[in-house]
């Protein structure tokens, strides 16, 4: 099935001042569409045209890297808008969730330094995840548009690091942009749907 570009489920200015009208413009109308544009194109020169985004991701990893550069960043962003919300963040998970982060990560504190030390620490572009595997939480990061996909992870929860998703409104300040996403932006609902999903 081909790849398209999602509507946003908000309005360019609902995530501010976390994240700024010209960061979603630039993040969601040029680079996801880029994304998209050439996945397809890549996609169909590999016959890959009919699968799921999810499918070409798991069969292109190691075997195709520009068709897994542009398929990885597309799911990835799939998720990306919608695990972001208005008035989102902070510390009250719906019940199942917190009950997942106290008993496999240690409580929500330590979850929220190590998610944001993930994203701190990934060298150069990539992302930082909270994922399922084997029935356990647990948080990882990866280079580049590399997804918890491709090492038998769901992932439930990720934050893209790349500097077009936070130089605009945050210059080189990623841990800022990481704490304000952790904080303020991460819609909790959505992480709990792909969490049951995975589990």
């Amino acid at each position: 099935m081909a790849f398209e570009l999602p509507d946003l489920s908000y309005d360019y200015e609902a995530l501010q001042p976390f994240m700024s009208r010209e960061t979603l413009e630039y993040h969601h109308d040029k680079h996801h569409k880029a994304y998209v544009d050439n996945g397809n194109k890549l996609a169909a020169e590999a016959g890959m045209g009919d699968l799921s985004v999810e499918e070409v991701v798991k069969q292109s990893f190691g075997k195709n890297a520009g068709l897994f550069n542009n398929a990885a960043q597309h799911y990835n962003h799939i998720h990306f808008w919608k695990w972001m919300k208005k008035d989102g963040g902070g510390n009250k998970l719906p019940g199942a969730l917190q009950k997942a982060i106290d008993s496999d990560l240690g409580g929500y504190d330590k979850f929220r330094a190590d998610f944001i030390n993930a994203g701190v620490t990934q060298f150069g572009s990539g992302w930082a995840w909270l994922s399922v595997k084997d029935g356990k939480l647990e948080i990882s990061k990866t280079p580049n548009g590399e997804n918890p996909l491709v090492h038998g992870a769901s992932p439930i929860l990720g934050v893209d690091v790349w500097e077009h998703s936070y130089y605009i409104d945050y210059r080189n300040a990623r841990p800022k942009y990481l704490e304000a996403f952790v904080d303020s932006l991460i819609n909790w609902d959505y992480v709990l749907e792909m969490y049951e999903q995975a589990a």
